[in-house]
């Protein structure tokens, strides 16, 4: 059976039972399931073909919230408007409600001494009842009005209550209570509490929501990201259109200043490109024909010409975005938890409430006393905190790693960076965890280059101009190594004639530069030896020294005389031996794992630190290096980026894939890094690791509050409208210590 993914936007959650309800209510439906997000107010869903999309609709419709496909136009993350007249509401009336309800002596009877102190002086005495009924009238727009969403979904949710059926129950019965008491004269009234926990719970929620959009702040800017328009340069003109009308295959123009259009491949122009907004790269990269450029990207200097690769949903940033926004409708074991306490916690806290106004009735026989509590204890239990832990903590971690090019994929590779799953997340603790690390493109740059050139009685200028000349006419990867080293040097290129190209052999040309004509052969010593003269042993030993390096030797040889050597390899990133350093740091033992030599491994891994390696490992056993070390009771982290990694990425405890890689990697990894390089990966495990640390806080604060205040409201001790100012406070404590991430 066919199923696809549905993203939905809802509205008129308050907390995690709320959560709970609606997840029910979805996955209730046959083939279907569905994760629900709280911080972000989405649904995930995953259904059959045969499921019609209202039906899912209707469904979240039925236990009273509303749901709508998530699009660009709504997914804003949250709105604050409705909240903001609602509250104002509440304010105005609020006010001289609890004003009218203080002041005791408005509607108290008044002593003796007082009556003939008010007679003397000549002041009407006000009387109880019409006050009373005052402050009862002005409630109703606050408890009614302002309140009416509260009411709705906490009446329809009775059978599954939630947060929003506390504050319904313990508001409609401070207000019923009052009209009673009032009008019968048999105690006081409670109008002040309905109206101030109203106000308070409205504020609160007003305060948490421009919180929470703080939070999707960082990726509520990646949605944002992009060019809206485009200079298209068709039949030689150039058209400025909207960035929809670009195709693949359009030339389009980009000038200094501007962010780049979509993905392509640079054919006119040499710039400097700002990637910080989409890899987390600090230091612009300097780009050339040939070279591919990210869309949203700044160009800084020069004036580029692009030919588009990838337009739309396609483009790299798309892909990123989609990544994290998928992230977001998914849950980590942590949170399931907290959903599962949600759903009987809210129950539990009803019938506490009602034994709390038993007990007091029974002790003071008297039920105005005996509901306060009852009210308090509902108002001050509210599981928002427990709601909000994870997944405010979650959106805040995920918009920040977007920013840094670090794409979290799951909300569980949180906890997996701090303890393995199956056998080795049991044994974790008594074993160091294993970062294996892929050789090329992971810890070196994946590209051919040339690390150093040796001359022999020749002007190293004149070599790399005749070397540059007859490489500039083959597309080899040493050839455009070669040609970009000469370039790099300024040397000028001559004429050249008679080239030849034999694959897996060399190349050969006669180079005329400066009058005088040179016949040059540029190859591996085997291959150009059939027209190059003796090696002396000079030139032997270095030959040797570099294949003990684990890298290639390349020869030229002018008129049948060698006179220059290239060194040839895949040089390591520049950050990679400080990385290792730093994972060392944080408790890891580094292993390179390389198809290549034992020679070429330990010379890369004597370069970046790494003090063991596997070499000569074909790819099926990439895999079965990961178990051995799982079944050995070591937590795994790989690290790669090729179609052969795939297998042991989706094996190990956390994995992470350079975004350079391959499509098969990045598919299975946890964490993909765009920024690809070893110190994105410390910086993923240290914002894993403290994201974690966040979300346990944030939990342990909403435990302990309802553990502290639960008690204190059952006995007696707390207003109810303070009880609300409580609750809401826990929440935002919640969200603050959330916030942090955003400097990490």
């Amino acid at each position: 059976m066919d199923v696809r993914e549905i993203d939905l936007k809802l509205s008129g959650m308050s907390c995690s039972s709320c959560v709970a309800t609606i997840e029910s209510a979805l996955n209730a439906m046959p083939g279907v399931t569905a994760t629900v997000n709280f911080a972000t107010e989405t649904a995930h869903v995953l259904a059959p073909e045969v499921v019609e999309t209202e039906s899912l609709i209707s469904a979240v419709s039925g236990v009273g919230y509303q749901a709508e496909i998530l699009s660009s136009a709504n997914n804003k993350f949250l709105e604050t408007p409705a909240l903001g007249w609602r509250l104002m509401l509440a304010l105005i009336f609020a006010i001289p409600t609890i004003a009218i309800s203080m002041v005791m002596s408005l509607h108290m009877p008044i002593n003796d001494g007082m009556n003939s102190l008010l007679d003397s002086l000549g002041i009407l005495r006000p009387k109880s009842e019409p006050w009373g009924w005052l402050a009862i009238a002005l409630s109703v727009p606050v408890v009614f009005i302002a309140g009416w969403p509260i009411h709705r979904v906490g009446l329809r949710s009775l059978r599954r209550a939630n947060m929003d059926t506390l504050i319904s129950i313990g508001t409609l019965s401070a207000f019923l209570w009052s009209c009673y008491a009032h009008g019968t004269q048999r105690g006081e009234i409670y109008v002040e509490v309905a109206a101030g926990v109203m106000l308070f719970i409205l504020f609160g929620r007003y305060l948490e929501t421009r919180s929470k959009i703080r939070a999707g702040s960082a990726l509520r800017s990646l949605l944002e990201l992009g060019a809206k328009e485009v200079s298209i340069i068709r039949d030689g003109e150039e058209i400025l259109a909207p960035i929809d009308h670009l195709n693949i295959g359009d030339l389009f123009l980009v000038r200094p200043g501007e962010a780049i259009a979509t993905d392509g491949v640079v054919v006119e122009g040499e710039s400097d490109v700002d990637l910080s907004l989409i890899t987390g790269e600090s230091l612009p990269v300097h780009t050339s024909p040939g070279s591919r450029v990210i869309g949203a990207t700044i160009n800084l200097n020069g004036r580029l010409i692009v030919r588009a690769e990838r337009v739309g949903a396609q483009t790299e940033l798309a892909r990123i975005t989609k990544m994290v926004v998928q992230a977001q409708g998914e849950k980590a074991p942590i949170a399931r938890l907290a959903d599962r306490i949600s759903a009987i916690f809210v129950p539990t806290i009803i019938a506490l409430s009602l034994l709390t106004f038993i007990t007091w009735w029974v002790i003071t026989n008297d039920p105005a006393q005996s509901i306060a509590p009852a009210i308090t204890l509902l108002v001050i239990a509210c599981p928002c905190a427990l709601g909000l832990a994870t997944p405010i903590a979650f959106l805040v971690a995920s918009g920040r790693g977007a920013q840094l090019g670090i794409i979290l994929r799951t909300p569980a590779v949180l906890e997996r960076t701090v303890r393995g799953s199956g056998q080795a997340g049991r044994r974790a603790s008594k074993q160091p965890p294993i970062l294996l690390l892929d050789k090329t493109g992971t810890v070196t740059t994946g590209r051919i280059e040339i690390i150093n050139l040796e001359t022999f009685a020749i002007e190293r200028e004149l070599l790399l101009s005749i070397a540059g000349t007859i490489e500039n006419q083959s597309e080899h990867p040493v050839a455009r190594g070669i040609v970009r080293l000469a370039s790099s040097e300024g040397v000028s290129f001559g004429l050249i004639s008679e080239f030849e190209s034999h694959p897996g052999r060399g190349v050969a040309g006669r180079v005329e530069i400066a009058g005088r004509s040179y016949l040059g052969l540029i190859g591996s010593p085997e291959a150009i030896a059939y027209g190059t003269g003796g090696y002396s042993n000079e030139i032997v030993t270095k030959i040797n020294a570099i294949k003990d390096r684990g890298r290639s030797p390349i020869l030229i040889s002018l008129d049948g005389v060698a006179k220059g050597l290239f060194e040839v390899g895949d040089q390591i990133k520049g950050d990679s031996a400080t990385a290792i350093e730093e994972f060392a740091r944080l408790g890891f033992e580094s292993v390179l794992v390389t198809g290549d030599s034992d020679r070429a491994a330990a010379n890369i891994a004597n370069l970046a630190h790494i003090k063991n390696f596997r070499a000569q490992v074909l790819p099926e056993d990439k895999m079965k290096i990961v178990h051995e070390y799982q079944e050995k009771g070591h937590q795994v982290v790989m690290i790669g980026d090729g179609v052969n990694d795939a297998a042991a990425l989706a094996t190990a405890d956390v994995s992470m894939a350079m975004g350079t890689g391959t499509d098969s990697a990045i598919a299975v990894a946890d964490i993909t890094l765009i920024r690809s390089s070893l110190s994105a990966a410390v910086d993923s495990i240290k914002l894993s690791r403290k994201t974690l640390r966040i979300i346990k806080e944030n939990l342990g604060w909403a435990f302990i509050y309802n553990i502290i205040g639960i008690p204190i409201a059952a006995s007696g001790n707390l207003n109810p409208m303070y009880a609300g100012g409580a609750m809401a406070l826990s929440s935002l404590l919640v969200v603050a210590n959330s916030l942090r991430l955003r400097r990490f």
